[in-house]
């Protein structure tokens, strides 16, 4: 039997489709958590506690002390039922399996993994999957973890129904994002018969480094010469005095990439160091601090005694931040509470790809406000 990590998970596809190799020194590295990955588990846990209740004719609202987890949550659970009820009144039939196992393994070897729900009938298949964070946007087009959730939902249904449209949801709350991914039965079982050679040669530790957007979460990005060569490559320059237009936003499109590069390259080399581990040419130092006061009271109390007024010792009070003040309240609550008392200035200019959602700046306009402002 497999353990509870897959060598080829189906959340990590996207890199060892593209770089095989990946996946056996990732699966060798030790195990990494974050603050993030715990608070997706809770949330995960919180869902499917929440709809399994619901299915077994329970309420279907979400329970927690954490608004914030709890309001996010709740819009996934919303979802989730509308596509119950939709599916239900399409075909009598369909049946909904929460934290369901999925067995990909015709295709991946030892692959499997769980879909958040699965909603099966005779008209059609689809896996829905919760994601918690909002850091980066994840899109269901295409999603290399998603068609390996349909395809072992797949070998599972497709002998018992007779469904021939399989889709595929994300569902992520805190960005208010929901996209799906649809295709038929036919083609879904064409491109798992496709990765079918680059699965097993991920499998066998063997194939070639291929750096690229996915070496994001691999845990042996600081040591990989191919992710090193890709980095410098982005900045690739002609040997000429002046930078083109193309040079300078090709150099202003990696910035961000390679800036996450360097961090977790210093990370690396500094959890080494720290381990006794000794670099050539470089030592371990204590780093600079900045003085801090351990007992606020006690200090503000001796200054007090010395004739200073409490006003002059204390700051004014402060209104917590935005983001604290979502977490107490709850992020609707909130916007409910305050109404027009929350206003979202405009941003600071900054420039994107093209593929940005958001409209262009209109420098006119802004141009034309500044001067308005003037006059007043």
């Amino acid at each position: 039997m497999p353990g509870t990590h897959a060598i080829l998970s189906a959340s990590s596809s996207s890199r060892w489709l593209a770089c095989p190799p990946s996946a056996r020194i990732n699966a060798e590295l030790p195990e990494t958590t974050s603050v993030y990955a715990e608070e997706g588990t809770k949330a995960h846990a919180l869902a499917e506690k929440t709809l399994k209740d619901y299915l077994a004719g329970g309420p279907a609202e979400v329970q927690s002390d954490n608004e914030e987890m709890k309001e996010a949550v709740q819009r996934y659970v919303d979802i989730c039922i509308e596509k119950i009820n939709a599916a239900k009144a399409a075909s009598p039939d369909a049946v909904v399996h929460v934290e369901f196992r999925l067995d990909f393994s015709t295709y991946v070897p030892d692959g499997f993994g769980t879909g958040d729900m699965v909603i099966v009938s005779d008209k059609s298949l689809e896996i829905c999957d919760l994601k918690y964070g909002k850091g980066v946007p994840v899109s269901a087009e295409g999603n290399t973890q998603m068609r390996l959730y349909a395809l072992g939902a797949v070998e599972e249904f497709g002998m018992l129904y007779g469904f021939d449209i399989v889709r595929m949801t994300i569902i992520q709350p805190r960005l208010d994002s929901v996209s799906t991914d649809t295709l038929s039965a036919g083609k879904l079982l064409d491109w798992g018969r496709s990765i079918i050679p680059v699965a097993k040669e991920a499998y066998d530790g063997k194939g070639e480094f291929q750096a690229g957007d996915h070496c994001r979460f691999c845990k042996f990005r600081p040591q990989c010469k191919a992710l090193a060569a890709y980095m410098t490559e982005k900045t690739a320059l002609r040997k000429k005095q002046e930078l083109t237009d193309l040079e300078t936003v090709s150099i202003l499109q990696a910035a961000k990439d390679i800036k996450r590069w360097l961090t977790d390259i210093e990370d690396y080399a500094l959890g080494k160091a720290l381990d006794g581990y000794d670099w050539p040419g470089m030592k371990l130092v204590e780093g600079r601090s900045k003085r801090v006061i351990t007992n606020p009271d006690a200090a503000a109390a001796a200054l007090i005694n010395l004739g200073f007024v409490p006003s002059a010792v204390y700051k004014p009070r402060e209104l917590q931040t935005m983001t604290a003040l979502e977490k107490l309240v709850g992020k609707k609550s909130l916007a409910e509470a305050l109404g027009d008392l929350i206003e979202k200035p405009s941003g600071k200019p900054t420039l994107v790809e093209l593929s940005d959602k958001r409209p262009p700046l209109d420098i006119t306009a802004k141009a034309a406000d500044a001067f308005d402002d003037s006059l007043l």
